[in-house]
């Protein structure tokens, strides 16, 4: 499915946590697609399934995943209300963060063209070099 830098600062839940979001943003994993049960996430990746556990229980409450018991994890599917306001989040931090690079010196045209890298690289559009 995909692989963890076990060499990274960043703890190992998070890098799960944050490789499963990418995979459900990107429309990889379907909505309502069951998700791989935690001992067999755990096999695969050869980490404990405590910290596939806690992974999911993240995607579940940031709304990403849902659980049905005795079943297993899938896919939330999109709410749009939800979507709103998560995207009016969104919006409010990014503009907080581009201000920020602005005043620490980081040209607009450079932002422009990370945004415009990021969202080729995401398949949102060709980047116009």
């Amino acid at each position: 499915m995909f692989e963890l830098d076990m060499r990274s600062r960043k703890p190992i839940y998070e890098q799960l946590v944050d490789k499963l979001k990418e995979l459900i943003i990107n429309d990889i994993l379907k909505p309502d697609e069951q998700l791989p049960s935690v001992r067999t996430l755990a096999q695969e990746l050869t980490i404990n399934p405590n910290t596939i556990q806690k992974a999911y229980r993240e995607l579940e409450i940031q709304g990403f995943i849902y659980s049905v018991k005795g079943k297993g994890s899938f896919v939330n599917p999109i709410d749009m209300k939800k979507d709103t306001e998560k995207m009016d989040s969104v919006k409010k931090e990014l503009e907080k963060l581009i201000l920020e690079a602005l005043y620490l010196g980081i040209p607009a045209d450079d932002l422009i063209k990370l945004i415009k890298d990021l969202n080729a690289s995401k398949g949102g559009g060709e980047s116009n070099d």
